[in-house]
Protein backbone atom coordinates (compact mmCIF):
# COMPACT_ATOMS: atom_id res chain seq x y z
CA UNK A 1 0.00 0.00 0.00
CA UNK A 2 2.74 2.19 0.39
CA UNK A 3 2.57 3.54 -3.22
CA UNK A 4 -1.15 4.49 -3.46
CA UNK A 5 -2.23 7.82 -2.44
CA UNK A 6 -5.04 8.71 -0.09
CA UNK A 7 -8.11 10.30 -0.85
CA UNK A 8 -11.11 11.91 1.23
CA UNK A 9 -12.94 10.68 -1.62
CA UNK A 10 -12.88 8.38 -4.98
CA UNK A 11 -14.87 9.18 -8.16
CA UNK A 12 -16.59 5.78 -9.61
CA UNK A 13 -17.71 6.31 -13.07
CA UNK A 14 -20.58 4.05 -14.32
CA UNK A 15 -21.62 4.86 -17.86
CA UNK A 16 -21.60 8.08 -17.33
CA UNK A 17 -22.74 8.59 -14.14
CA UNK A 18 -20.58 10.12 -11.56
CA UNK A 19 -20.63 8.56 -8.01
CA UNK A 20 -18.40 9.49 -5.03
CA UNK A 21 -16.89 6.86 -2.72
CA UNK A 22 -16.35 8.97 0.23
CA UNK A 23 -13.76 7.78 3.35
CA UNK A 24 -17.11 8.43 5.88
CA UNK A 25 -18.42 5.39 4.91
CA UNK A 26 -21.12 6.88 2.56
CA UNK A 27 -21.58 6.74 -1.33
CA UNK A 28 -22.65 10.23 -2.74
CA UNK A 29 -24.43 10.91 -6.60
CA UNK A 30 -23.85 14.48 -7.41
CA UNK A 31 -26.26 14.49 -10.32
CA UNK A 32 -29.52 13.39 -8.16
CA UNK A 33 -28.60 14.78 -4.60
CA UNK A 34 -28.86 11.11 -3.11
CA UNK A 35 -26.68 10.15 -0.13
CA UNK A 36 -26.31 6.08 0.08
CA UNK A 37 -25.39 4.46 3.44
CA UNK A 38 -25.94 0.78 4.62
CA UNK A 39 -25.64 -1.78 7.63
CA UNK A 40 -26.01 0.72 10.49
CA UNK A 41 -27.33 -1.84 12.72
CA UNK A 42 -28.97 0.44 15.34
CA UNK A 43 -29.57 -1.56 18.70
CA UNK A 44 -27.30 -3.90 18.09
CA UNK A 45 -25.42 -3.23 22.02
CA UNK A 46 -29.17 -3.83 23.10
CA UNK A 47 -29.68 -7.07 21.97
CA UNK A 48 -26.35 -8.56 23.15
CA UNK A 49 -27.05 -7.03 26.31
CA UNK A 50 -30.71 -9.18 26.46
CA UNK A 51 -28.50 -12.01 25.41
CA UNK A 52 -26.65 -11.95 28.45
CA UNK A 53 -23.42 -9.55 26.95
CA UNK A 54 -22.62 -6.71 28.16
CA UNK A 55 -21.82 -3.92 25.85
CA UNK A 56 -22.46 0.21 26.48
CA UNK A 57 -24.83 1.78 24.09
CA UNK A 58 -22.34 4.60 22.99
CA UNK A 59 -22.15 3.19 19.63
CA UNK A 60 -25.97 3.89 18.69
CA UNK A 61 -25.94 7.39 19.63
CA UNK A 62 -22.47 7.66 17.84
CA UNK A 63 -24.16 6.31 14.59
CA UNK A 64 -27.23 8.59 14.82
CA UNK A 65 -24.99 11.36 15.08
CA UNK A 66 -23.03 10.80 12.56
CA UNK A 67 -26.36 10.63 10.14
CA UNK A 68 -26.79 14.20 11.59
CA UNK A 69 -23.76 15.41 10.58
CA UNK A 70 -23.51 13.96 7.07
CA UNK A 71 -27.19 15.25 6.28
CA UNK A 72 -25.48 18.64 6.94
CA UNK A 73 -22.42 18.77 5.23
CA UNK A 74 -24.03 17.26 1.84
CA UNK A 75 -27.29 18.53 2.32
CA UNK A 76 -28.54 15.89 0.11
CA UNK A 77 -31.86 15.64 -1.25
CA UNK A 78 -32.64 12.17 -0.29
CA UNK A 79 -30.64 9.99 1.97
CA UNK A 80 -31.08 6.57 1.05
CA UNK A 81 -30.20 3.66 3.88
CA UNK A 82 -29.60 0.02 1.99
CA UNK A 83 -30.95 -1.89 4.54
CA UNK A 84 -30.21 -2.83 7.87
CA UNK A 85 -30.68 0.06 9.27
CA UNK A 86 -31.97 -1.97 12.86
CA UNK A 87 -30.50 -5.26 14.30
CA UNK A 88 -33.67 -6.38 15.80
CA UNK A 89 -37.38 -5.79 16.64
CA UNK A 90 -36.77 -7.07 20.26
CA UNK A 91 -33.72 -4.61 20.58
CA UNK A 92 -35.58 -1.50 20.26
CA UNK A 93 -36.26 0.09 23.22
CA UNK A 94 -38.39 3.71 24.08
CA UNK A 95 -35.16 5.57 24.12
CA UNK A 96 -34.07 4.57 20.66
CA UNK A 97 -37.17 5.22 19.71
CA UNK A 98 -37.59 8.27 20.26
CA UNK A 99 -34.07 9.27 19.07
CA UNK A 100 -34.55 7.91 15.55
CA UNK A 101 -38.31 9.24 15.06
CA UNK A 102 -36.54 12.72 16.44
CA UNK A 103 -34.04 12.38 13.28
CA UNK A 104 -36.86 10.88 10.59
CA UNK A 105 -38.89 14.03 11.62
CA UNK A 106 -36.63 16.40 11.39
CA UNK A 107 -35.98 14.88 7.69
CA UNK A 108 -39.34 14.39 7.19
CA UNK A 109 -39.47 13.22 3.22
CA UNK A 110 -35.99 13.23 2.94
CA UNK A 111 -35.13 9.81 4.23
CA UNK A 112 -35.67 6.39 3.22
CA UNK A 113 -34.96 2.89 3.94
CA UNK A 114 -34.31 -0.01 1.45
CA UNK A 115 -35.75 -2.80 3.99
CA UNK A 116 -33.35 -5.45 4.92
CA UNK A 117 -33.51 -8.54 6.54
CA UNK A 118 -33.05 -7.16 10.10
CA UNK A 119 -35.61 -5.12 9.57
CA UNK A 120 -38.19 -6.68 9.00
CA UNK A 121 -40.85 -5.72 11.97
CA UNK A 122 -38.90 -2.72 13.18
CA UNK A 123 -41.80 0.03 12.03
CA UNK A 124 -40.73 3.92 12.84
CA UNK A 125 -42.87 6.80 12.49
CA UNK A 126 -41.91 9.17 9.28
CA UNK A 127 -39.88 6.84 7.46
CA UNK A 128 -40.56 5.64 4.28
CA UNK A 129 -39.83 2.10 3.52
CA UNK A 130 -38.97 0.48 0.42
CA UNK A 131 -38.16 -2.80 -1.69
CA UNK A 132 -35.63 -1.31 -3.91
CA UNK A 133 -35.36 1.90 -5.59
CA UNK A 134 -34.20 2.66 -9.16
CA UNK A 135 -32.60 6.23 -10.15
CA UNK A 136 -30.89 6.80 -13.75
CA UNK A 137 -28.73 3.62 -14.06
CA UNK A 138 -28.45 2.31 -11.15
CA UNK A 139 -30.47 -0.03 -8.92
CA UNK A 140 -30.61 0.05 -5.05
CA UNK A 141 -31.25 -3.30 -2.59
CA UNK A 142 -30.20 -4.47 0.54
CA UNK A 143 -28.99 -7.81 -0.90
CA UNK A 144 -26.72 -8.24 -4.15
CA UNK A 145 -29.42 -8.92 -7.34
CA UNK A 146 -28.86 -12.36 -8.36
CA UNK A 147 -30.26 -11.35 -12.27
CA UNK A 148 -27.28 -9.13 -14.04
CA UNK A 149 -28.42 -6.21 -16.68
CA UNK A 150 -24.87 -5.07 -17.96
CA UNK A 151 -26.43 -1.74 -17.73
CA UNK A 152 -27.59 -1.19 -14.75
CA UNK A 153 -25.21 -1.40 -11.54
CA UNK A 154 -26.45 -2.56 -8.50
CA UNK A 155 -25.47 -0.67 -5.51
CA UNK A 156 -26.01 -2.73 -2.26
CA UNK A 157 -24.86 -3.82 1.44
CA UNK A 158 -25.31 -7.06 3.27
CA UNK A 159 -22.01 -8.03 3.12
CA UNK A 160 -19.96 -5.79 5.29
CA UNK A 161 -17.30 -6.24 3.11
CA UNK A 162 -13.82 -5.84 4.19
CA UNK A 163 -9.99 -6.42 2.99
CA UNK A 164 -6.61 -7.47 5.24
CA UNK A 165 -3.60 -5.69 4.33
CA UNK A 166 -0.25 -7.22 5.27
CA UNK A 167 3.93 -6.84 5.60
CA UNK A 168 6.17 -9.35 7.29
CA UNK A 169 5.68 -8.18 10.34
CA UNK A 170 1.57 -7.21 10.72
CA UNK A 171 -1.85 -7.08 9.24
CA UNK A 172 -4.42 -4.56 9.68
CA UNK A 173 -8.51 -5.28 8.70
CA UNK A 174 -10.39 -2.17 6.95
CA UNK A 175 -14.18 -1.77 5.62
CA UNK A 176 -14.32 -1.27 2.88
CA UNK A 177 -16.62 -0.73 -1.38
CA UNK A 178 -16.19 -3.29 -3.53
CA UNK A 179 -16.92 -3.94 -7.02
CA UNK A 180 -17.99 -7.28 -8.12
CA UNK A 181 -17.47 -6.79 -11.81
CA UNK A 182 -18.76 -9.83 -12.71
CA UNK A 183 -22.10 -9.13 -11.51
CA UNK A 184 -22.25 -5.38 -11.09
CA UNK A 185 -23.16 -5.32 -7.55
CA UNK A 186 -20.97 -2.93 -5.88
CA UNK A 187 -21.34 -3.19 -2.28
CA UNK A 188 -21.42 -0.52 0.51
CA UNK A 189 -19.16 -0.57 3.48
CA UNK A 190 -21.25 -1.27 6.84
CA UNK A 191 -21.96 2.09 8.38
CA UNK A 192 -22.56 0.89 11.93
CA UNK A 193 -19.70 0.81 14.28
CA UNK A 194 -20.24 -2.90 16.18
CA UNK A 195 -20.61 -4.77 12.62
CA UNK A 196 -18.36 -7.25 11.49
CA UNK A 197 -17.34 -8.10 8.01
CA UNK A 198 -17.07 -10.69 5.57
CA UNK A 199 -13.30 -10.58 3.28
CA UNK A 200 -13.59 -9.95 -0.33
CA UNK A 201 -13.74 -12.40 -3.09
CA UNK A 202 -10.07 -12.24 -5.20
CA UNK A 203 -11.82 -10.33 -8.11
CA UNK A 204 -13.29 -7.43 -6.54
CA UNK A 205 -12.21 -3.70 -7.09
CA UNK A 206 -11.46 -2.93 -3.30
CA UNK A 207 -11.39 0.72 -1.95
CA UNK A 208 -10.03 0.39 1.73
CA UNK A 209 -11.24 2.87 4.43
CA UNK A 210 -7.91 3.63 5.82
CA UNK A 211 -9.22 6.55 8.24
CA UNK A 212 -12.77 9.10 8.16
CA UNK A 213 -10.57 10.83 6.29
CA UNK A 214 -8.86 8.66 3.67
CA UNK A 215 -9.40 5.91 1.42
CA UNK A 216 -7.14 3.91 -1.19
CA UNK A 217 -7.75 1.82 -4.01
CA UNK A 218 -5.99 -1.94 -3.66
CA UNK A 219 -4.85 -2.81 -6.17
Amino acid sequence: MKNNKTFSYINFSWHGTKLELHASQVLFIPITGELLISDVHIGKAEYFQLNGIPLTNNEDENNINRIYKLINQFKPRKLIILGDLFHSRYSLNKNLIYKLERLFKMFKNKIELIEGNHDRGCQINYISYLKEKKSLNLIFTHEPRTKKDKNILNICGHYHPKLILKNSQDKLSFKCFAFDSLNNNLYLPSFGDLTGGFLCKKHFKKWALISENDIVEIN
